[in-house]
């Protein structure tokens, strides 16, 4: 019975040790980032403004550029946050959950009267 944990452990451990051996090891640490140029400033106008409100345990993150919502993050007390996106000037919202694209249903006008 031992033998055939072992055997099981190693078979386990095998891709382990096939990925430790494949890596370089001569490996170096990234340079740091240069610093900003003298005189840059970021704009602020171009980062968005987050405004958080809570409801009880619930929470929401506005997030507006130019003072326009774009998009909000909505956590729950109990559950997985998410988020709305405004997906047309008219508001219309739809809820995107997690790194999948949203679903993109076309809007074309097919007959006018």
């Amino acid at each position: 019975m031992s033998r055939i944990r072992t055997l099981f452990f190693l078979a386990l451990c095998a891709p382990l040790l096939t990925l430790a051996a494949a890596l370089p090891s001569d490996l170096q640490p990234l340079p740091e980032p240069p610093a900003a140029p003298e005189g840059y400033e970021p704009d602020s106008a171009s980062e968005p403004q987050v405004t958080i409100t809570k409801h009880g345990a619930d929470a929401i993150e506005e997030y507006r550029i130019n003072g326009e919502l774009y998009m909000q993050k909505v956590t729950p007390a109990h559950g997985i946050p998410y988020y709305l996106v405004k997906q047309s000037v008219d508001g219309g919202w739809a809820r995107m959950d997690g790194p999948s694209a949203p679903l993109a249903v076309p809007n074309w006008v097919l007959f006018r009267f």
